[in-house]
C-alpha cells in the first residue's frame, strides 16, 4: 500500500504551493514498541530500520527533510540555509523544495504558512516551548505580518489525558492570564491542560485567526499515533511542510 495513504494531509487553505505531510505510526517496518513508521532515531530504535522509515518518504518529498535536535527550546531555523543537525525546535523556508520537519509524540506540531505562500514554517509545541515562546519566535522568523499567516495544529495529547502541574499552570497564567482558561482542576495540586487552546491563545495575541486542526489526541488513539505519555518507549511521528518548486 502506498505510504501516502497511512498519513495525514492537513485540511487548511494554504496556498496551492504549499505542501504539508502528517505521518502517522502506520506504514513503516520497525518492530515493537516502535511499530512501525518510527522516524526518531534518539529513542531507542534499530538505526536501521528508522533510516529505512525516513527512506520510505522520500517519494513523497522534494528532497531530504531538515531533521532537528529538538529540546523543547525556541530556536528556529531555515531549512535553506541548514546542512547539519540543528539543535531547534522549529524550522523556517521560503526557499521552494527546502522541506520543514518536527517529530512528534504527544507534543503538538503547528505549521504556518502565509496567504501567498510565499513562506512555510512549523514548530515543535510541547508544554515548555509553548509557554517560552516556539510560535512566536517561529512567527518572528517567517518575517510577514503575523495576520497574514495561518495555522494548522497536528496530533498531540489531548485534553482529557494531559494532567500537569501546579507549576506548570502558574508559568503559563504569569505569561497569559487567559491561559488560566486552558486548564481543568485535576486531583490535588494537578490540572488537565487543554494544549491546543493554550497554542490557540498564543496565536490570536500574535493576530493569527485563521486556525485549523487540533482535534486529534495521540493518547487516546493507539491505533494511529505514538504517545510517550501512555507508552514511554515509543516512536516519533513527522509534520512536514515545504513549498513546492516551479515547474
Amino acid at each position: 500500500m502506498n505510504l501516502l495513504n497511512h498519513c495525514i494531509t492537513p485540511e487548511w487553505p494554504a496556498p496551492p504551493q504549499v505542501k504539508a505531510l502528517q505521518t502517522t505510526r502506520a506504514g513503516g517496518i520497525s518492530a515493537a514498541p516502535y511499530e512501525s513508521l518510527n522516524l526518531g532515531d534518539h529513542v531507542g530504535d534499530d538505526p536501521q530500520r528508522v533510516a529505512r522509515n525516513r527512506m520510505l518518504l522520500n517519494p513523497l518529498l522534494p528532497s531530504e527533510p531538515v531533521w532537528l535536535n529538538q529540546v523543547h527550546g525556541v530556536q528556529v531555523v531555515d531549512a535553506a540555509q541548514t546542512t547539519c543537525l540543528p539543535q531547534a525546535d522549529a524550522c523556517i523556508s521560503a526557499h521552494p523544495g527546502a522541506v520543514c520537519v518536527v517529530m512528534t509524540a504527544d507534543c503538538l506540531p503547528v505549521l504556518l504558512c502565509d496567504e501567498k505562500g510565499s513562506v512555510v514554517g512549523v514548530a515543535h509545541a510541547g508544554w515548555r516551548g509553548l509557554c517560552d515562546g516556539v510560535i512566536e519566535h517561529t512567527v518572528r522568523a517567517m518575517n510577514v505580518p503575523p495576520a497574514t499567516l495561518m495555522a494548522w495544529l497536528g496530533p498531540a495529547i489531548g485534553a482529557q489525558a494531559f494532567e500537569v502541574g501546579d507549576e506548570v499552570r502558574a508559568a503559563f497564567v504569569a505569561r497569559q492570564p487567559a491561559a488560566a482558561e486552558a486548564f481543568i482542576p485535576g486531583a490535588p495540586g494537578k490540572w488537565l491542560a487543554d494544549i491546543y487552546a493554550l497554542a490557540r491563545l498564543r496565536l490570536d495575541a500574535l493576530g493569527i485567526n485563521h486556525i485549523y486542526g487540533g482535534g486529534l489526541c495521540t493518547y487516546t488513539d493507539r491505533a494511529r499515533f505514538y504517545s510517550y505519555r501512555r507508552d514511554g518507549v515509543t516512536g516519533r511521528m513527522g509534520t512536514f511542510i515545504w513549498l513546492e518548486s516551479a515547474p
